[in-house]
């Protein structure tokens, strides 16, 4: 492989957060820029090792020397990374992806699995009871009609009817395999808004010409663009006559948007015999991608995942005749600790060794335009006690950011009562939790047990918290209050990738040159890279025992849209043709690059 020479990076576009650093139309342009990089491409972080801090936090010292340290220490960037043993087939690749005729084949390709609905369900029962599961039927079908060469030369095994475990395997076996993730599943298109649709959910349909223009469609997006973009990359390279050095694997869930215990949870397992523990080099699924402002292009392949719990909290009292009240009824009970809950947040403990935390450090190392006294803060908190409080303090006082740094808590669910004249019985609210990378389940799992332990004492009920029994009554117990965990899919935060390590260079230096030859540029400063994180969770929640790094991140172009989701989740999914190609160049060079590596 080859690596092309650095240059000074062009810089970041300037984000001024709620403080008093900047104008207010400063503030507002900027804010407006940060809002676009971490809702479009995730919340960045990684941890770094401060082996060279000692015990001089308290002091400020020069920005002159702060920043000298940071540069050698915090967001250093890959050289763009390009083939070098592959490199003629990777040129002449390069060349044939933006050709019509590839042009062609790949709107063909996606609009057509866009076409069959793969749409998978809450509650739903497990495979061969629920005839639901039975749509992925002719989605499969149709996988090995359109990329043929892929079913040929690989292995496949099926897991639980249709989980999906391809295997390319490589000529050397000392060599550690590379996963690549995808899944066949979309969330399901709400029958009252199809009409809101610009075109038919399920059309594929291709609104332009071989210059350009989007696919439509639910899953266009999310993501049978990255499990396409796999396999028609897969496709590719062998029709062209590539045969691997490392094995390649490729793993296909079909329930993702509902947790995928039916698909990778299953296939995790077997994955784990097949391979063994850290069996990989590195894991990628769908996840973050990059996005432009102010002639800056910023890309967050994700490195970690928040934890997630659906805490249902459960009131039990005496039934009876409304005619003759309680003082507080089961849904009265119930509404005054939701009010507790929303009076106390969860408190923000950021620290040097929050995932996020080199995500700020990247914007003060290359966000040019950055004021300069948010820069001087950011990097005073890499020795300064101090000025890390002030930090946390100043991006706590915007709601996104505060939501992104730490614990968050939605009530979503309420249910209770069952007719006007009758005393309810039962009643109960589902709370959901994202939990902080620095934190845990345990961690949230007892400050709630703790936030409601008063109202279980004060209307003298039995309290049992999570399987536990926290309280009992003096007296008769006049009803109960339960804690649980409402769907029993709770979740750690994730493992986090480390980023100095070889797959995360490896990882950065293939953005780099994918999105240069897709335009023609040179040089390694087009694309900054920052390491980023999931607020939600995708199906590498199965697949922690198989590597250290793992990765979200499929290259998707958000643009300049302030949401950049295209629609994921909602009315008008859309991808635009250019995105789709450019992310079939990436994993083109993302198994040419590792084919070739000796460091992973």
């Amino acid at each position: 492989m080859k690596a092309q020479a650095k240059s000074n990076p062009d810089g970041l576009p300037a984000f001024a957060l709620t403080s008093n650093f900047a104008s207010e139309d400063t503030k507002k342009s900027n804010f407006k820029v940060l809002l676009r990089l971490l809702l479009v491409v995730g919340i960045a972080g990684s941890v770094w090792a401060i082996a060279s801090r000692g015990n001089c936090h308290n002091e400020f010292i020069s920005p002159a020397v702060l920043e000298t340290k940071h540069r050698e220490a915090i967001c250093t960037q890959a050289d763009v990374l390009l083939p070098e043993k592959h490199g003629e087939l990777w040129t002449n690749l390069s060349t044939a992806i933006v050709s019509d005729s590839f042009k062609l084949k790949a709107i063909d390709w996606l609009s057509r699995a866009v076409q069959i609905p793969t749409e998978s369900w809450d509650a739903m029962d497990p495979v061969g009871v629920d005839p639901r599961w039975e749509v992925f039927i002719p989605f499969q079908e149709y996988l090995v009609d359109a990329f043929p060469l892929v079913h040929s030369t690989l292995k496949l095994t099926k897991v639980n009817t249709y989980g999906q475990i391809f295997e390319w395997k490589g000529a050397s076996p000392s060599l550690k395999p590379i996963l690549l993730a995808a899944h066949e599943d979309v969330v399901p298109v709400e029958t009252e808004t199809i009409d809101d649709w610009t075109h038919p959910p399920f059309s594929g349909y291709f609104d332009g010409d071989l210059r350009g223009e989007s696919i439509w469609g639910r899953g266009s997006s999310d993501d049978k663009s990255g499990l396409i973009g796999v396999l028609s990359a897969v496709e590719t390279l062998i029709s062209n006559g590539f045969q691997p050095t490392r094995t390649v694997v490729l793993a296909f869930g079909f329930d993702e948007e509902v947790s995928g215990q039916e698909g990778a949870a299953k296939m995790g397992s077997v994955l784990l015999d097949l391979y063994g523990k850290d069996a990989f080099a590195f894991v990628i699924d769908e996840g973050a991608g990059f996005g432009r402002d102010y002639e800056t292009v910023v890309a967050t392949p994700a490195i970690a995942e928040k934890g997630y719990i659906d805490v249902r909290v459960d009131i039990a009292t005496a039934g009876g005749h409304s005619s003759i009240p309680p003082d507080h009824t089961s849904i009265g009970i119930l509404a005054e600790m939701l009010v507790e809950y929303e009076k106390n947040p969860f408190q923000i403990h950021f620290t040097r060794d929050d995932p996020m935390y080199e995500y700020f450090q990247c914007f003060a190392e290359h966000a040019n335009e950055m004021p300069e006294d948010l820069r001087e803060l950011i990097l005073h908190s890499l020795t300064s006690d101090a000025a890390l409080r002030k930090l946390t303090e100043t991006l706590s006082k915007d709601r996104v950011l505060k939501s992104l740094l730490g614990t968050t808590q939605a009530i979503d669910l309420i249910s209770g009562g069952i007719k006007s004249n009758a005393l309810p019985e039962q009643a109960h609210a589902i709370v959901n939790h994202r939990i902080a990378a620095s934190s845990s389940l345990k961690e949230t799992m007892s400050r709630d047990t703790d936030l409601l332990r008063p109202f279980a004492e004060k209307y003298n009920l039995t309290y049992t918290a999570f399987g536990e029994s926290v309280s009992g009554t003096d007296s008769p117990s006049q009803g109960s209050l339960t804690l649980l965990d409402a769907f029993n899919d709770a979740l750690e935060p994730a493992p986090i990738t480390p980023t100095k390590a070889a797959p995360y260079q490896l990882l950065s230096g293939t953005i780099k040159a994918a999105y240069n030859v897709y335009r023609g540029l040179e040089g390694s400063n087009n694309v900054i890279v920052a390491p980023g994180m999931m607020t939600g969770n995708t199906d590498t929640r199965s697949y922690w025992d198989l590597s250290p790094s793992i990765f979200r991140y499929n290259h998707q172009n958000f643009g300049d849209t302030i949401m950049g989701l295209k629609g994921i989740h909602t009315v008008n999914e859309n991808m635009e043709i250019s995105a789709f190609l450019e992310m079939i160049q990436f994993f083109v060079t993302l198994i040419l690059n590792s084919d070739e590596s000796t460091r992973l």
